[in-house]
């Protein structure tokens, strides 16, 4: 093997884990501004504060990120986190009427448990505001988030939530060949 095919291939390689610890920083983010949404939701803080707090004490430093049921995470993408947990309280009452609007009849936002509701806002301020995430990643991603806190059918139901809202908010994402249900990770 030529040295330029070896090198090739090791920046191949490393560019692949740069793009997996770019993505598991993002993951991360997403997984914190639900817990900051709910925190702010519980105790009516206001979100500048969680902001800070999160960012001083649960998000990491450096090369370290947050320790959660003892499995240490990647660093999160502190720009993304604050994004969505700014975004989600700036909108909240636009991001409550889309999502009611895909609800099954006799379902209303209010009515869903308060984490699942931070779920599905943060995918869907994600899905209309951050049109440079795809809307198979976005659905993916908080369908792994809601299969964190829930065993039950919730996540199926943020899937099917975030699916409909996916395809009125990014309708051209689905037309040339994308027309099946989009496929979240499933667990």
């Amino acid at each position: 093997m030529t040295a330029a095919k070896r090198s090739s291939e090791t920046s191949g390689r490393r560019g692949a884990a740069e793009r997996d610890g770019a993505r598991s920083r993002r993951s991360v983010a997403r997984l914190a501004a639900i817990q900051a949404l709910y925190q702010i939701e519980l105790t009516g803080a206001p979100a500048d504060a969680v902001i800070e707090e999160f960012k001083r004490h649960r998000l990491g430093r450096g090369a370290r990120g947050p320790v959660v049921e003892g499995d240490a995470l990647a660093p999160a993408d502190r720009g993304l986190f604050a994004a969505i947990v700014s975004g989600v309280i700036a909108k909240a009452d636009e991001l409550d009427t889309r999502i009611g609007s895909v609800l099954v009849e006799g379902w209303t936002v209010t009515r869903i448990e308060s984490i699942l509701r931070a779920i599905l806002r943060g995918g869907c301020y994600e899905l209309a505001a951050q049109a440079y995430v795809p809307a198979r990643v976005v659905v993916s991603e908080y369908v792994d988030i809601a299969h964190a806190f829930f065993a039950g059918k919730e996540a199926g139901m943020a899937n099917g939530v975030l699916n409909r809202l996916a395809r009125v908010l990014r309708p051209d994402e689905f037309q040339a060949g994308g027309d099946g249900p989009l496929k979240a990770s499933g667990r």
